[in-house]
């Protein structure tokens, strides 16, 4: 019984001695590399491979290497093979992270600041209370609540929206389509991390920005493809918006004469909020795995209906 890797190569090594020092039953191969393909049960992928039963006709489980899973193409999936997320606690604590530098970024004017540098100027500006500045997180799942109650802890007044109802200590929680523009209005920086679905693909658009306070500050770390670009461009040059930090575009890397490298109004990152570790995701997949050998439920399996 085998194991396929199908994503970086150098994590691949690490996963690999992990797989041979706490699980030696369940071989280890890195793609391309994958030997008697009738051997392999299980996939663990950024991106499987294309005709992926002919590839693997014994497939039993695909295991993505990320939270997110929009990647995938599900059509293109047999609907009986189970799709399975990775819960890797790391994510969630580097999603935290950023998270939390974004906002103080632009809850402390830190953009300003650097500009500042640059021009030789020294100018304070005044600083408006936590409890004043109001953190509006789009998006209620795992890392949408952890990010909430984070953020929540530094007096922040903390709203979340989702589209199914949700309860959080300290947050105040908006949920379905009636519910969103009271949330937008009450939100000088939104943060996104709603899963990539058909219903949310370019959610950050004109109308959304319209109904956030003017000045407000949009901070992207859920997909680009969230995102119009266009619309944030024409937001930030009418004031509606004032800033925004994005990690995540619609093409990674963006062209190299794409508005967003030099429009100081934006902190741009190469999508690294947060990633895969092996160390820390390993107990959760072994978990999956061993699960999975007993005939129990995994944790993190894919609604392929709702892509998430």
């Amino acid at each position: 019984m085998a194991l396929l890797y199908k994503s970086d190569p150098v994590r691949g090594a690490r996963w690999k001695e992990l797989f041979a020092q706490h699980a030696p039953d369940i071989e280890f191969r890195q793609w391309p590399d994958m030997g008697d393909p009738d051997e392999i049960r299980y996939l663990l992928a950024w991106m499987p491979p294309e005709n992926i039963m002919a590839c693997l006709p014994s497939l039993e489980v695909l295991f993505a290497t990320s939270a997110g899973v929009d990647q995938f193409e599900f059509d293109a999936l047999p609907p009986e093979l189970p799709v399975v997320r990775m819960l890797d606690p790391a994510i969630e604590r580097g999603m935290i992270e950023y998270a939390t530098f974004a906002t103080l970024w632009l809850h402390r004017r830190m953009g300003d600041y650097a500009r500042q540098q640059r021009e030789g100027q020294w100018q304070a500006h005044m600083l408006v209370p936590t409890e004043k500045r109001r953190i509006g997180i789009l998006g209620l799942g795992q890392l949408g609540c952890a990010i909430a109650t984070h953020l929540a802890g530094y007096g922040f007044d903390v709203s979340g929206w989702a589209r199914s109802p949700r309860e959080l200590a300290n947050v105040h929680c908006h949920s379905g389509e009636e519910a969103l523009d009271g949330f937008l209005a009450s939100s000088d920086i939104v943060i996104c991390v709603l899963p990539l679905t058909d219903a949310t693909r370019g959610i950050l658009n004109a109308d959304l920005f319209a109904r956030m306070p003017k000045g407000a500050a949009l901070i992207n770390i859920g997909r680009g493809e969230h995102l119009v670009e266009h619309d944030l461009t024409q937001a930030l040059d009418d004031g509606q918006l004032s800033a925004a930090v994005l990690d995540v575009l619609s093409e990674e890397p963006p062209a190299d004469d794409h508005l967003f490298w030099q429009d100081e109004r934006i902190l741009l990152t190469p999508h690294v909020a947060a990633m895969t570790q092996p160390d820390s995701a390993f107990p959760v997949l072994l978990d999956n795995l061993r699960r999975h050998q007993r005939g129990e439920p995994m944790v993190g399996r894919v609604d392929l209906q709702r892509g998430y």
